[in-house]
């Protein structure tokens, strides 16, 4: 053990328990997520100055739209686990699937599932799928904040033994100090994040150029993602894939040169609209 190594605080992944009903920190988590990030996308729809005159959703729509993006976020986060990470185990045991309380959600399943519900939902409803797009952009990294932090409390998805002073040990991984890499992915994929999209909100209105502030995110949470993988663990059912690479890089990649298409598509767009002077 690294001289420096620290042990893995005391905390029980059950917050409270009542007889048969457990409460989880990481289902606290999603809770915190969906409820502060619905509280901040009201917040943002209701502030006219940083849309500039665009037909946006309504305080309405932003509150129907919080069950859709639950749903999307449930559904595709343990398929996309199902498909990507685990799938011959779920075919040998398909009841497992639905278990979700045993854990296995994916982040890559879950965007796909929120872009999907965001699709289905804006269409006929008045407003750009982009600005929706937008605004899921605007408040995702809240969520991943709190969930980064649950898989640290729940002693998973720890990451690659290092040497590092600030290493710990996972009782559930051994005596071999690691990177806490959850604690690496709350800082990048969720305060870094939350803070460009404020700026970009709120200091150079970019709710105005529909799909910026989602090609933003989509591509910062792609590069933010690929470096982890770096110091992260891959899953023992997956590994490393060709060239050392993990299915975390995979995924990420096509979030990444997507993204920065979608903002360079933005960008143009809003350009070409722009009145001539």
């Amino acid at each position: 053990m690294p001289f420096l190594a620290l042990p893995f605080p005391t905390i029980d992944p059950v917050l409270i328990e009542f007889g048969p009903i457990a409460i989880r920190w990481y289902a606290l988590a999603y809770i915190a997520g969906i409820f502060i990030g619905w509280a901040y996308m009201r917040l943002l729809v209701r502030r006219e100055a940083l849309w500039n005159g665009l037909a946006r959703p309504s305080l309405d729509h932003v509150d129907d739209f919080i069950f859709w993006a639950t749903l999307g976020v449930i559904l595709g986060g343990r398929i996309g686990f199902v498909l990507f990470y685990n799938l011959d185990f779920y075919l040998s045991e398909p009841a497992e699937i639905v278990k979700v309380w045993n854990g296995g959600m994916s982040f890559h399943g879950g965007f796909a599932g929120v872009a999907v519900a965001a699709v289905l939902y804006a269409r006929g409803k008045g407003f750009s799928t982009w600005s929706l797009f937008d605004l899921v952009a605007a408040v995702a990294p809240i969520g991943l904040f709190f969930g980064r932090l649950a898989n640290f409390i729940n002693q998973e998805l720890w990451g690659r033994v290092t040497d590092v002073p600030w290493a710990v040990i996972f009782p559930n991984a051994g005596a071999e100090p690691r990177h806490p890499s959850q604690l690496y992915e709350a800082g990048l994929e969720g305060l870094l994040l939350f803070a460009v999209v404020v700026v970009l909100v709120h200091l150079r209105k970019r709710l105005a150029t529909p799909g910026f502030l989602a090609g933003t995110f989509v591509a910062g949470y792609g590069l933010a993602r690929f470096f982890v993988e770096f110091f992260r663990e891959p899953d023992a059912q997956v590994g490393y894939l060709a060239g050392g690479f993990t299915m975390g890089q995979l995924l990420s990649t096509p979030m990444i040169l997507g993204g920065l298409a979608i903002v360079l598509f933005a960008t143009r767009r809003a350009r070409r609209a722009a009145p001539v002077t």
